[in-house]
Parts: structure tokens; sequence; C-alpha cells
């Protein structure tokens, strides 16, 4: 087990770094077939900010230029059609709009793609509905557009209310203009607002973390995400920073999480995972029984994955900018989505590791029902550490695990998800 608490922040499992081409490009229709389509999540991939943030390594370009958004929707809505085609008797249980920056689009566009949702088959004013945006995109008409189509939860992505901490994150903004902004948002009534905060940026003090905590508190936000921050290859911030590892770092991004953390449970927010809190007395989005251990996705957009039993898939993945900018525009001239071209083949055991891992690393666990036949050494590995308990037959991981979540999640990757991705590192 690594003794460095950050290695990789595990969202999804398989990542799509461990995804290839598939060499029998096989039809969606033959994909989604016998697959269970009762409870789906609808996602569609924006890949368009104003600015690149220095420690972004998302999948996403610098602006567009003029009709680029426009031949982008285009594709979209041709995907969209082939997806469709695909599907028997869909029924989407949550949908969200990612990236990106979704409120980089303009009114009329976030329009077009509600529209494009709906076509679908997705109901945006009965299912929950996420979409993520920055400060200086959340206008009172892009916010109006969502509002009126049924968005339930709103993430802004504010990082620090700290003007200098903004800057050495690479991200330039105001804290008054995020302050309007938050104004905005609270102006149109989107029931559940989040908003995103980083610790352990260059200058950031215990004093400066709990301040801009507490300015976001001042908003009574439904929910906060606390990121550590990350320096990715191939992001503004690796072309500054010295390589190798840093323990004064690591210790610098726990104290500053585990500050976090006690303040928020102390202002009556439930820690969900290492990175969600959630306000006690937050009203509910609307019905969600979409299982995201199990279930179906449907991703939408050059940067989104899908997900069946049998295979997820997407398209090509880069940070490097040139590269990515070749992805989009390559989308962009693709008539015929019909098939899946790149994509990682689950077999039974990656069926359980995704499982355990996307259960494990959230605050409620899972039960044991059999996780010790199938990964007894790892879990007795996190056992021996203190960081993980079985209680009534239920695995949770204690405060300190859910505090090293970044480091029990890449340890539990299978050996030949690890091999692709340390491949896809080598090129």
């Amino acid at each position: 087990m690594t003794t460095s608490p950050y290695q990789s922040y595990v969202y999804a499992y398989p990542h799509k770094t461990a995804y290839r081409e598939l060499p029998d490009r096989p039809p969606l229709k033959e994909l989604w077939a016998a697959e269970p389509q009762h409870a789906l999540s609808l996602y569609f991939h924006i890949p368009f900010c104003e600015v690149r943030c220095g420690f972004c390594n998302l999948f996403t370009r610098i602006g567009a230029p003029d009709g680029l958004t426009t031949a982008y929707l285009d594709a979209l809505e041709r995907q969209a059609k082939a997806a469709r085609e695909a599907l028997t008797a869909p029924r989407f249980a949550t949908a969200a709009f990612g990236g990106g920056t979704p409120t980089f689009l303009t009114a009329p566009e976030l329009d077009r793609l509600c529209d494009l949702a709906e076509g679908m088959g997705a109901d945006l004013h009965a299912v929950p509905l996420s979409v993520e945006a920055s400060p200086a995109t959340a206008t009172a008409d892009r916010l109006r557009v969502l509002a009126d189509r049924g968005t339930t939860r709103l993430s802004l992505g504010v990082q620090s209310f700290d003007d200098t901490e903004a800057r050495a994150a690479v991200r330039p903004q105001k804290r008054a203009d995020v302050e309007a902004a938050l104004g905005r948002i609270r102006d149109v009534r989107i029931p559940v607002l989040n908003i995103d905060l980083i610790y352990g940026i260059d200058g950031q003090t215990d004093a400066s973390w709990l301040d801009s905590l507490d300015a976001a508190l001042s908003w009574r936000p439904e929910e906060l995400y606390l990121y550590p921050l990350y320096v990715r290859p191939l992001t503004g911030l690796d072309r500054r920073a010295a390589g190798g590892p840093d323990p004064a770092w690591d210790e610098q991004r726990l104290r500053l999480y585990r500050a976090g953390r006690d303040h928020l449970l102390a202002h009556g927010y439930v820690q969900h995972s290492m990175r969600m809190f959630r306000r006690a007395d937050a009203p509910d989005q609307g019905p969600d029984d979409y299982a995201c251990q199990t279930d179906g996705m449907v991703g939408l957009g050059c940067g989104a994955r899908s997900y069946t039993r049998e295979l997820h898939y997407s398209f090509d993945y880069a940070v490097d900018m040139t590269r990515i900018r070749g992805i989009i525009d390559d989308y962009v001239a693709t008539d015929d989505f019909s098939r899946a071209e790149i994509g990682f083949e689950m077999d039974d055991d990656e069926r359980r590791r995704r499982y355990l891992l996307q259960s494990l690393l959230q605050a409620e666990g899972l039960p044991e029902a059999g996780q010790r036949e199938h990964f007894g050494t790892e879990l007795e590995r996190l056992a021996e550490r203190g960081w993980l308990t079985d209680t009534g037959g239920r695995l949770k991981l204690t405060p300190e695990g859910l505090a090293h979540s970044d480091a029990i999640g890449p340890e539990l990757f299978s050996p030949a998800v690890r091999r692709e991705m340390a491949e896809y590192e080598r090129r």
C-alpha cells in the first residue's frame, strides 16, 4: 500500500486511459440489445471553457472559433439520433451536462441542448438534472434557461474566494464576480447549489482555507465539494512545478482536508465521500433510482463515456491541447455514430471491482455480501491500516480511510487496468 494519500481521484472505473481501439467496432444496437434500460443515466459533454485552469487535466479546449459550438451541437444531434435508435425502451432516471463548462454555450444553445436531452426521452422536469458552471459563464440569461428547463442542481467551480489563491491556481477571477454569480444562481431558485473548493494551493494557509469555507457557507449551499489540488502532466501548473513526491505538500493537504471536513460537519453538513458534503436539511433533487455502480449510462459528446454491462466505450482521450482540438474536429466531422470506436471490455472481475470501488469510496459503504471472497487480501490490508471497518456485515471506510480515498482507489484497480493505464502514460 502506497504511503502517499494522493494518487488518483477515482470518479469512474476503469479510467479512460485504459480504453483502447475496438477492432470489431461493435454496433450500438448490438451492445444495447440485451441491456436493462429501465434506469439509465444520460450525460452530455460540452468540451469548451473560457480559460483552462492551471490544475485542469479534463478533456476541454479554450474557447471556440466562430461556428464551432453550432457544429458541435449538430454532431451531438447526429450522435443522439444514433444512440436513440440503438435503444429499445429507455427510461432515463437522471441527467447531467458536464465538461468543460456547459454554460460556455449561449442561452439559445443551452435551450437546444435541453431539446436534445428531451429528444432522447429524458423528462427534464421529472428527473434530477445537474449542470456544471463557472462564475464567468453563470449569466442571468443562461441560468434562466437552465431553471426553466428543469435543472435541479447547479455546480459552480469557485475553487477559492481568495483572489491571490485563484491566480496561483491559474484561475483568473475576482471574488466580487464569484459573489455576483452566486447571487444570480440563488435568484433563479435552482433547488441545489454546489460549490467546488480546492485545498493545497500554493500560498494557501489554514486561515485562508477556512475563510474560503466561510465565504461559501454564507450562501448556505446545499452541497460543497472539497478537492485536493493535483498537479498533472501537460497542465498549466505542471510546467511550473518540480516533479517528484512532496511529503510536506501531502501533509499540508491532509491537514487542510481534515480542517475543512470538521468545519463542515460542525456547520450541519453530512459527509458522503472524501469530497462531497451535503447540508443535512437540503431538499431532494427529485426521484433518483439510478445506481452508478451497476446501471447503464448513455454518454453523448466527444469527451463522454457510455456504460453497458459488457463494454465501456467513448472516443479518444487526451490532455494535450493540440490533440484535444484534433479529437473535437474529428468528432464534429463524423456522420456515422452507430458503432463504438474505443472502449474497455468488462468481465466479471472488472464488474465486481467497479461495484466495490464506487461503493466503498462512498461514506455509506456496501454490504460485505461476498466481497472478502473476491477481494480478501486487498480489504485486509485496508483493515490493518485502520482504514476499513466491518459493522453488521457492512464494509465502510473509517474517517481516516475516507481521507485516504485517493490512495485506496488505485490500489483496488485490476492488474489489467493498471497495465493499460501505465502503457498510456508511456506514450
